[in-house]
């Protein structure tokens, strides 16, 4: 333990939390200190070292090309250690963190959450909604449910289902649809100016997706299906995000069939929070829950198909 007597571990939290986030003002945030004595720790800890840690610059701090090195491991010591003084303290048994993606939260997750509150009172279920995937353990996060044609590395993953693709719209323009070539004559919801899903879903019909046409634009999922329900165009839709609509009558399905997408859902974990009963009981009803769902895809967008 010579080094951690020459460097004490409140040192090695300061150096991780600015390396991890690049910003004094973040990790002097999260530590709970002003950005100020922040900067006075790191210098501290750098004077201890003999060696600087980190590149000053007007936007931030880069670490150097030796601790940019070290990071990943000091990261993953240091959410270990965090893990280790929960155990001892108790910790939270009953809290669970989700990280997950906001459409599906809002879409599917959201609406069925009451049943799993209903059985599992014990837990308190906190979700973090957020798009992009991060690092379980540094984010205090106990698992995720992530979409990819891969979970992504260094955690544990269960495939939760293959996501199927179909387009949606509102009923009345729905019913202005008839053959394939009536796609071509409606508008298009882009999202983030793209026709994601549109080539594969076509090409299992033998069709391309040239000459679709142009249609407002959203720079999220959630928005282009709220505008597929106001009659602004067809939509390209996960199943899990549109089927409750269709089912409701929101939206409707104007061909009754899905197109493997060859992106799947995932349900993440790390080694340590995998062991977690609440996290445990969580994954089980989810599991549940989207065996019982596919039932419903197949019954209001219609079976799937494997894509051309």
């Amino acid at each position: 333990m010579r080094h951690l007597n020459a460097l004490p571990l409140s040192a090695l939290r300061v150096i991780e939390a600015a390396g991890r986030s690049g910003s004094l003002t973040a990790a002097a945030s999260e530590l709970g200190v002003t950005p100020g004595a922040l900067s006075q720790r790191l210098r501290k800890a750098e004077e201890a070292l003999g060696r600087p840690l980190f590149i000053r610059q007007p936007d931030g701090l880069t670490p150097t090309e030796a601790l940019a090195e070290l990071l990943p491991r000091l990261t993953q010591h240091m959410a270990g250690l965090d893990a280790l003084a929960g155990a001892l303290r108790g910790g939270e048994p009953g809290v669970l963190t989700l990280s997950v993606a906001p459409v599906f939260a809002s879409r599917w997750l959201i609406w069925r959450l009451h049943d799993f509150a209903a059985a599992h009172p014990e837990i308190d279920l906190r979700l973090d909604p957020r798009v992009a995937r991060i690092d379980l353990g540094a984010a205090g996060v106990d698992a995720a449910i992530r979409v990819g044609a891969d979970p992504g590395r260094g955690v544990e993953a269960i495939r939760l289902v293959d996501q199927g693709l179909s387009p949606v719209c509102a009923p009345s323009l729905a019913a202005r649809i008839d053959t394939l070539d009536d796609l071509f004559r409606l508008p298009v919801i882009r999202e983030n100016d793209a026709l994601s899903g549109w080539q594969t879903w076509l090409s299992a019909q033998g069709r391309g997706a040239a000459g679709l046409q142009p249609g407002p634009t959203y720079g999220d999922a959630a928005l282009c299906l709220d505008a597929a329900m106001t009659g602004q165009g067809l939509f390209m839709a996960w199943e899990t995000v549109a089927a409750d609509a269709v089912a409701r009558g929101t939206l409707a399905a104007p061909f009754p069939m899905r197109v493997a997408s060859g992106q799947a859902f995932w349900f993440v974990t790390t080694a340590q929070s995998a062991r977690k009963p609440a996290v445990r009981r969580f994954r089980d009803w989810l599991l549940a829950e989207m065996h019982r769902a596919q039932g419903d895809w197949d019954r209001v967008l219609g079976p799937e198909i494997t894509g051309g």
